[in-house]
């Protein structure tokens, strides 16, 4: 059967890998073209275009370059006719995605989409077109069933979340690093953004003069350059910075200091104890603050629906109460076995369904199946 998938970052490109490769598993004939990334067309897909060309973020950045999005989209749609898929699998990435999923629904193709928009946070008004253009909807958070069931009468399959098993197939083959250094580590996570960076860097590094006995590390964003964290960087002495190899830092670390999003799910996955950090512009703040309508900011706490790690948002995230938090983590026996305890619960309601990307892959196939047999 012919799958025509559709991935815009770095992540999907990680999930969409993993789910080609359980596709190839059901149908050894399977034809896959796709635009995602290098893992994508590692695992047997044929590359259309490289997420790079089209990761365009913020309102100002999508504006200035809104003939090439339109131009993209153009060229998607020429190219799924040209190719004729028996189904589109659309991952994530909704401003894109969910565009091709309008017109591919109007133009008679089966439409599977896999990693739901969060419209439980915000622009819940999508969920109407949403359910007049897609077949199929997969999510990976638990909650997100009885949301689409419960507020749109919309059923909805959970597979489990990816990242389960992207962790254990990472903690699996990790070869443990020799270091000289024999200071114990704490994680730092800024984001990937410069202006998120920029606003929460400072404050995360300050924390480090309270610790001279713990090495800080900085997981460098992919996309930016060497450069531009030096300046954070070069006042302190018990501070280093590492590029793409975040998993490693986390294999390490004593505990962490993590932006939102789903670094903060990654970190609760490898088990470190953390503290989630969140600051922006007070404008942006305010706004966000009555379009964003969930109860907390870190995935680890909304899939759980309780205050599992401490978030420290807006004005609360200070170097002070950074630094007390982070001593509660270092220092806290009690308070490091409830997170050990919830960790756990955690990792297994995301795993509640085994292996996500099998799941998904199963449940995409026996779709077309079940088309075929109409």
């Amino acid at each position: 059967m012919k799958y025509y998938i559709i991935s815009g970052e770095a992540s999907g490109d990680l999930h969409g890998s993993n789910l080609i490769k359980q596709l190839k598993k059901l149908d050894t004939e399977a034809n896959i073209r796709c635009w995602g990334g290098d893992m994508m067309e590692s695992a047997g897909a044929t590359l259309v275009k490289h997420y790079k060309e089209l990761a365009f973020m913020g309102f100002a950045e999508v504006v200035k370059n809104l003939p090439t999005i339109l131009k993209n989209i153009s060229f998607c749609k020429e190219d799924i006719k040209a190719f004729a898929p028996d189904v589109l699998v659309l991952i994530d990435y909704p401003g894109f995605n969910l565009r091709i999923a309008e017109w591919g629904k109007q133009q008679g193709y089966k439409i599977v989409y896999y990693i739901s928009p969060q419209v439980w946070a915000w622009k819940a008004n999508r969920v109407k077109k949403m359910k007049l253009c897609i077949d199929k909807m997969l999510v990976i958070l638990p909650f997100e069933k009885d949301y689409f069931k419960h507020n749109w009468n919309w059923e909805v399959e959970y597979v489990g979340h990816p990242l389960v098993e992207v962790i254990e197939n990472y903690k699996a083959n990790y070869i443990e690093p020799y270091t000289i250094n024999t200071l114990p580590m704490v994680a730092l996570l800024p984001g990937s953004r410069k202006q998120e960076i920029e606003k929460k860097l400072p404050v995360m590094l300050a924390v480090s003069k309270y610790f001279p006995q713990y090495q800080f590390v900085v997981a460098k964003a992919p996309g930016q350059e060497d450069s531009f964290y030096e300046p954070f960087l070069r006042p302190y002495n018990n501070v280093s910075a590492v590029s793409n190899d975040t998993y490693s830092l986390l294999m390490q670390a004593k505990a962490a200091l993590v932006t939102s999003g789903t670094a903060t799910l990654e970190t609760a996955l490898f088990a470190v104890p953390e503290v989630v950090c969140y600051k922006s512009s007070n404008i942006s703040y305010q706004i966000g603050k009555r379009l964003i309508k969930i109860k907390f900011i870190s995935l680890v706490n909304l899939i759980m629906d309780k205050l599992v790690v401490k978030e420290l948002i807006q004005e609360e995230m200070t170097t002070e109460l950074l630094a007390k938090e982070l001593s509660l983590l270092l220092t806290d026996a009690v308070k490091q076995q409830q997170l050990k305890t919830d960790y756990a619960a955690l990792k297994g309601v995301l795993s509640e369904k085994e292996n996500a990307s099998a799941k998904a892959a199963e449940s995409i196939y026996k779709f077309i199946e079940n088309i075929g047999k109409d």
